[in-house]
């Protein structure tokens, strides 16, 4: 079993906190230091220059599923070339 820890940081930076108006910009750290950029989505006011955190999810488990078939296929002697996820999807509905 592993253990993984991240720290999130949002100020509010003196912007009025209204729901239009506050920042949605905020800060994750990794166990090894790598610092990451995220906000909302766009639809919901965030910063478009930044992870939006739904993303993020769908990444990693992407990632993820990815890393396991590796694996396993590793254990049978297969050898895998590339691989490719174009179709990892999370659908919001408003």
């Amino acid at each position: 079993m592993s253990e993984h820890t991240a720290k999130l940081s949002w100020d509010r930076t003196g912007l009025a906190f209204g729901y239009k108006t506050y920042s949605r910009n905020h800060t994750w750290t990794f166990e090894n230091g790598k610092t990451l950029q995220a906000s909302a989505a766009t639809a919901y006011l965030g910063d478009p220059n930044s992870v939006d955190p739904e993303q993020a999810f769908v990444a990693s488990l992407s990632s993820c599923h990815m890393l396991t078939f590796l694996a396993l296929a590793s254990f049978q002697k297969l050898i895998v070339e590339c691989y490719a996820d174009t179709e990892a999807k999370y659908e919001r509905h408003h």
